[in-house]
């Protein structure tokens, strides 16, 4: 763990195993019924407070988005110069995106996945991969020199996790710098997801390979979350970079 000074990182609970499933239909029927209220329609507070954490002065980064959908800040990003790959199993949601932001675009094959598509700007700065993100390797999309995960490890079921975890680690150049927000909530209450992340359970996948730093916690309880019965809900957000580049 990083150790750099800074802001007091409030604690989390001990981990409690949450043992709800969603599988890629789940998510698929989400986006069909719209039960989509981890969409933000503007960009993220902690991307517009701490994205130079991210870009650190660099210019035209090839930046990752996990479990995408159709995330304003892809555009904001790339609008800045910089190169977006993001990927999702909803082919409704990538389109959604282009068509809402107004972004001229064209579907083609993976011949590398079967029955995945990736649907690319025409500007050729943003490509969005329709397939199972396990499926995807450097091989295929390259890495990273920044990571914007604002959903994806607190919607991957817990024994995916490491797997994630391994996936994330293989994606990154060595000077990535990776923003990752987590949720803290009393997990007792709520099945998830977004499923709950004790310290330990981060420490464990990222601990080994990577600084990570604490930079902030918001209250982001809204009446969404009161009705799945909580009485607190925080976002926490991380920067976290690999060993070997310190």
């Amino acid at each position: 763990m990083d150790t750099t000074t800074g802001p007091t990182q409030p604690k989390t609970s001990p981990e409690v195993t949450q043992d709800r499933v969603l599988n890629e239909n789940d998510w698929r029927d989400n986006w069909e019924k719209r039960k989509i209220g981890f969409h933000e329609k503007n960009i993220h507070v902690f991307l517009s407070e701490f994205v130079e954490d991210m870009v650190n002065k660099r210019a035209q980064i090839h930046i990752f988005f996990p479990l995408c959908g159709k995330a304003v800040d892809m555009k904001w990003l790339a609008d800045m110069g910089h190169s977006i790959v993001g990927v999702d199993v909803s082919e409704m949601g990538l389109k959604e995106f282009f068509e809402e932001q107004n972004i001229p675009y064209v579907e083609e094959t993976l011949p590398e996945i079967p029955g995945a598509k990736v649907f690319k700007s025409t500007s050729g700065n943003i490509s969005l991969y329709c397939c199972n993100m396990f499926d995807l390797s450097s091989s295929i999309i390259g890495k990273f020199g920044g990571i914007w995960d604002r959903g994806a490890m607190v919607a991957i079921n817990s024994w995916d996790r490491e797997r994630y975890a391994k996936l994330i680690l293989t994606l990154m150049e060595n000077d990535c710098r990776y923003l990752l927000v987590t949720c803290v909530y009393d997990p007792k209450l709520h099945p998830g997801p977004p499923f709950y992340i004790s310290d330990t359970a981060r420490e464990s996948l990222l601990g080994q390979s990577c600084n990570v730093k604490f930079l902030k916690t918001i209250d982001s309880f809204t009446d969404e979350q009161r009705d799945w019965g909580l009485d607190y809900y925080n976002d926490n957000l991380y920067l976290v970079t690999l060993k070997s580049s310190s």
